[in-house]
């Protein structure tokens, strides 16, 4: 038998973590987001727990994110994502207008009131296969601007306006036109996830807005610090590197406050991409594509989060330059200090040198002075002896005997100070 990895059923059964069911025509959804980070988790959890013992229904596992059942007259679908919450309500029903008397209305409101987090998507789908004038569909969208297409390969048409209506919900029409079950379900999960995931990138969008005068001002004063720098006058180091210092600290601060919002804003807009792809949308005349909308109104705003994350590093990169170039330039002033302080001492050690070699002149003169004397009594006291002695003769004579004897001996001893110091 195989050793089998713990995690290999569930990484096995992660691609069909999130299968949306069929729809059939007509039928009616309505999805809502709402922002619930990892920190709502345990609420988001007990809050559709409740919702399920509402309606006698099994709730989902503790690791469980992602759930689907049905309940009296329509089906829930519950997803749990790292930032956020979606729940969509499904009915399969005839109808005669496409957003009156919406799927949510059946849902108890006070539940609905009470779900955690901020409500980010409110987006209703009708599926039909009726067909209608450009002036009826119109209508349906308050006569707003129309994106619509043709998707996977012409099996059914595409009408929104990418606009909150007066219940504050986005609409979307599908006309079914030779959709199967499956087919239809995967459409409606990527037209869904269009709207949350383009939501959620452009949550980085007024972030962004909010740090541009930031980062122009920091970009204004590094400019200033450079300048400074660059100016033979300047001599004030220590507060130049205590101004990049601060302007480092405020720029590393808004980059990690920062990073993390783009880097998201980054990862939804390519998953927005590629559920446009999987549209395979077919231009219909007079009408924008979804693609080509995005491409227009949502691809600038994603730029404008890009811009502002690469001036940040950038201007990392530039205070850190600068940071190093002046730290640079100081330790240049140190050592070229240091150069001097050296030459100084070794002036003073030569100084020092002849100051000793005068004392030690001195010190055998005043050794012979008294070895000299200590000499002359002992030549008296032997003259007083009776040993026929001139005192005086002998004492002259040994003067210069005495001196060059101490000379001598003080050189011996200073080259073997020398040479044990080597």
């Amino acid at each position: 038998m195989f050793v089998e990895h713990p995690q290999r059923v569930a990484l096995h059964n992660e691609i069909h973590a999130r299968p949306f069911g069929g729809v059939q025509s007509p039928a009616r959804c309505t999805c809502i987001a709402f922002h619930a980070g990892e920190e709502l988790d345990t609420d988001v959890r007990t809050h559709f727990q409740g919702f399920c013992q509402r309606y006698s229904l099994t709730p989902p596992a503790p690791d469980q994110k992602y759930y689907e059942a049905q309940c009296d007259g329509f089906s829930v679908i519950w997803e749990r994502h790292a930032e956020f919450t979606v729940y969509v309500f499904k009915r399969q029903a005839a109808f005669d207008h496409p957003f009156d008397d919406p799927v949510i209305n059946l849902i108890p409101q006070d539940w609905l009131e009470a779900t955690p987090g901020q409500l980010l998507v409110g987006l209703h789908i009708a599926m039909d296969r009726d067909e209608r004038t450009p002036d009826e569909v119109s209508r349906l969208f308050d006569h707003n601007g129309l994106t619509g297409s043709r998707v996977l390969g012409g099996t059914a048409m595409v009408w929104t306006d990418f606009r909150l209506h007066g219940d504050g919900f986005g609409r979307i029409l599908i006309r079914d036109q030779g959709l199967e079950v499956l087919q239809a379900g995967r459409l409606i999960q990527r037209l869904k996830e269009i709207e949350v995931y383009r939501m959620m990138a452009l949550l980085a969008f007024p972030l962004a807005h909010c740090a541009t005068p930031k980062v122009s001002e920091i970009d204004t004063r590094l400019s200033s610090i450079t300048a400074e720098m660059a100016s033979k006058s300047h001599t004030d180091d220590e507060g130049t590197l205590q101004k990049l210092t601060d302007l480092a600290a405020q720029t590393e601060e808004m980059a990690a406050s920062l990073n993390y919002r783009f880097s998201a804003a980054r990862a939804y807009y390519r998953i927005l991409q590629a559920r446009l792809v999987e549209l395979r949308e077919e231009r219909v005349e007079g009408l924008q594509t979804m693609t080509e909308f995005m491409e227009r109104r949502l691809a600038p705003a994603m730029r404008t989060c890009q811009n502002i994350g690469d001036r940040l590093e950038v201007l990392s990169k530039r205070v850190a330059r600068a940071n190093n170039l002046l730290r640079t330039r100081v330790d240049i002033l140190l050592e070229a200090q240091n150069r001097d302080l050296l030459a100084s001492m070794d002036r003073r050690v030569k100084l020092q040198l002849r100051l000793q070699q005068t004392v030690e002149g001195l010190s055998v003169a005043a050794i012979t002075y008294y070895a000299v004397g200590l000499l002359g009594y002992l030549f008296k006291a032997l003259k007083d002896t009776g040993l026929p002695i001139n005192d005086r003769l002998a004492t002259g004579i040994a003067v210069p005997v005495v001196l060059a004897a101490i000379w001598i001996s003080m050189r011996r001893i200073r080259k073997a100070l020398h040479r044990d110091e080597g």
